[in-house]
């Protein structure tokens, strides 16, 4: 059937090729591009233009067709750019997604990746793509002065961007994309300060060269050290990147290559609760045992090109790869409602190797009024990952939340798993897809149809710690289907509705649950299709746009049904989103918006907690971010950010939740505008009321555990340009 697929699809592109090139020839055919689709539409390489105000972009990548304006897409998304991120001074791609009042940020389980929520739904950080290219990036934490934009794609998106390769991505996505050399030579050095006793220092230098700009690069050197706000947690982080581009008539293209050493000693750990939710210890109180951190180093790139065949023709093909290393020793405790902790120790090792490929082509014509624009894509990724771990006894050892104390690191050799120092093969994920589709415009543009189908084939392998041995094999397919319509019955509104799906991995039923015996133990269960139906509508006034959109997403779940292991149950999320953003008056620039969240578990095992809302989604999410130039001190502008999450339950039975919480940071920047050279001063100061909440529960499916917000946290820093 692969085989069948891909001739098909093959012979397909090279038909509607022919088809666009007899189009470019025909003399009454002028502009083959859609009539109410930017310069930069179906762009792989180049960047969409700032939007008013320049701390989003005018549209983003939305997979396959490339960058689209946000008005002629059928989905939701917001990209963040890297003004934005630089004055907030942000240190990490959570810190930058705390703006999206879609997204909200948790912690891996077990470890300290950063996990990011939207829709209800996670998205692991090694399941977000670089350049459009997936597993390439850190899979723990991605420091943010490496990125040009942080797009991010709401809904359902196993069509446009394939199958995310970690088995996240049901409620959203995210693309970075790579910093880009500006039209100007760029020195600038940064260096600063951050509570308690974190400095660090930036170096980023840009060029272009060429007759007419076209090549250029950018290098980027990060380095921080020392205690942050929580008491006793160090951080030791070092991140070099350089990324090139050629933008030519014809042919575009970048490379980028990046290097990130990433270490938390005696890291805040989460905290699972017993009983009840235990009350929120001091914001700055540290409940890691001394002896435990975490480690990682990634080695990482991606090189991404695209050629115009003919003006109405475009191929392009991206190629990336990752290799990454990480250690940890941790001991994250669980704690009963009076603060008092269990915790035992817990070793592991990981090395993963990653290859990402991307390919495809991209035609426009016209068929008499109506116009198309026709791409075939293929993508591939593969990993191998290398796993080895460690466990002291479960007896573990007492420890108390509130009025924390050190013991005696304990040997980890009670459960042991493979070599720490030699881990064995123990995954191998095989991801392989083939789209196909078309975006066809009528009505002189006013009305745009996409309809497109992905088949994907999905290969997932286990194998013991100990022996190398194959365990399990996964080996299935599924062909997810979209369509989306957008309506622009004036040049600054569109209408737009889609149905969308996104795909995991099916399980493989066990041989008992809950002690019930499992007549098809070992069946492996089709993919996971998860369904969306969205409606919105999108306004873009010049200098002030935003979003208001209607959704529900239902994601498959596993029960039990006359001792089968079965995909019957479901998750369901109702939700209504409002965003804002743009400069809606000289000087003032504004980022915020609304979500509305109905989750609530449906078809359960035998009706048990049928009807409740699952774990860890809020109700209520609000953020509202306002940068106002003060007119009265030339060069001053303030800023100030309210985040706002309503109540979140920590068991499914919605017996117990976590409080609501509200977080404000202010800060402030300030520019010298010197003969030779200019500086920058800023200062910031996050959770400036210094409440203590936690954050999130959850970010694992199933798990409930606790992650503390951060203390009040001062930043200020001094950047030179020269």
């Amino acid at each position: 059937m692969k085989t069948a697929l891909i001739s098909t699809t093959v012979m397909t592109a090279l038909s509607l090729a022919g088809a666009a090139a007899f189009a470019q020839d025909s003399d009454t055919q002028e502009d083959l591009r859609l009539e109410n689709i930017v310069v930069e539409s179906g762009s792989q390489v180049s960047l969409t233009e700032p939007y008013a105000g320049g701390q989003v972009a005018r549209g983003g990548r939305n997979g396959l067709f490339g960058n689209l304006d946000f008005l002629d897409s059928p989905f939701s998304s917001t990209a963040y750019t890297e003004e934005l991120v630089r004055n907030q001074q942000a240190d990490s791609i959570g810190d930058a997604l705390q703006n999206d009042p879609v997204v909200r940020v948790a912690k891996g389980f077990g470890n300290f990746q950063e996990v990011y929520v939207i829709r209800g739904f996670p998205v692991y950080s090694d399941d977000m793509t670089y350049n459009g290219v997936y597993g390439i990036l850190p899979r723990q934490f991605v420091a943010a002065e490496i990125v040009e934009r942080v797009e991010v794609f709401r809904g359902a998106n196993a069509f446009l961007n394939g199958a995310a390769p970690g088995g996240s991505g049901v409620g959203g996505a995210f693309n970075l994309v790579p910093k880009r050399a500006p039209e100007e030579d760029l020195n600038r050095v940064t260096l600063g300060y951050e509570s308690a006793g974190q400095v660090f220092g930036a170096v980023d230098i840009a060029r272009r060269t060429g007759a007419d700009n076209e090549f250029g690069w950018r290098f980027n050197a990060v380095r921080r050290n020392g205690e942050t706000a929580v008491e006793d947690q160090d951080r030791d982080l070092t991140v070099l990147s350089l990324g090139t581009d050629y933008q030519g008539d014809r042919f575009r293209a970048s490379f980028d290559i990046g290097y990130q050493d990433n270490h938390l000693d005696a890291p805040r750990p989460q905290v699972t609760p017993i009983g009840g939710v235990p009350e929120t210890p001091d914001s700055d109180t540290n409940y890691a045992q001394p002896w435990t951190f975490s480690d990682e180093q990634q080695f990482f790139g991606v090189v991404r090109g695209e050629y115009d065949l003919t003006d109405a023709i475009t191929v392009w093909a991206a190629a990336g790869a990752r290799n990454g290393e990480e250690a940890n020793v941790l001991a994250n405790p669980s704690a009963t409602t009076d603060g008092t902790t269990s915790a035992y120790r817990f070793d592991n090792t990981r090395e993963d190797d990653v290859l990402s490929a991307d390919i495809g082509l991209r035609g426009d014509f016209q068929t008499g009024s109506v116009g198309h624009r026709i791409v075939v894509s293929g993508s591939a990724v593969s990993l191998e990952s290398r796993n080895a771990y460690a466990f002291s006894s479960f007896a573990g050892f007492a420890g108390d939340l509130y009025d924390p104390f050190a013991v005696t690191a304990p040997s980890a050799d009670f459960f042991v798993g493979g070599e720490l120092n030699d881990p064995l093969k123990t995954e191998e994920v095989n991801n392989s897809s083939l789209a196909i589709a078309d975006m066809i415009s009528f009505l002189d543009g006013q009305l745009i149809a996409t309809v497109g189908l992905r088949q994907q084939w999905i290969e997932t392998t286990s194998f013991d710690y100990n022996s190398g041995a194959e365990l399990s094999s996964y080996d299935d397919s599924a062909l997810t289907p979209s369509v989306g319509l957008v309506y622009q019955p004036t040049q600054n509104i569109s209408v737009y509705g889609n149905y969308s799906e996104s795909l995991q991995p099916g399980e493989t039923a066990p041989a008992t649950s809950g002690g019930v015996a499992i007549l098809n133990a070992g069946e492996v269960l089709e993919p996971f299709r998860s369904e969306q139906f969205e409606v919105g509508v999108k306004y873009d006034g010049g200098d002030f746009g935003g979003t208001v959109s209607a959704f529900n997403l239902s994601k498959p779940s596993t029960i039990v049904e006359n001792q089968l292991y079965t995909a019957s149950g479901e998750q369901d999320v109702l939700g209504l989103e409002a965003s804002v953003f743009g400069e809606p008056a000289e000087g003032v620039r504004l980022i915020g918006g609304l979500t509305w969240l109905d989750a609530e578990l449906a078809e359960t095992q035998d009706n048990l907690n049928e009807g409740n809302t699952p774990i860890g989604i809020p109700e209520w999410q609000a953020n509202a971010n306002i940068e106002w130039d003060v007119p009265m001190i030339a060069n001053l502008t303030l800023d100030g950010r309210i985040v706002y999450t309503g109540e979140q339950y920590t068991d499914a039975a919605n017996t117990a939740e976590i409080d609501s919480w509200v977080r404000l940071d202010l800060g402030a920047r300030y520019t010298l505008p010197l003969e030779t050279n200019e500086v920058t001063l800023r200062a910031r100061v996050e959770n400036l009321a210094d409440e203590s909440y936690w954050a999130s529960t959850g970010g694992f499916p199933g798990a409930n555990y606790l992650v503390q917000g951060n203390p009040r946290t001062f930043i200020v820093s001094a950047s030179v340009e020269f």
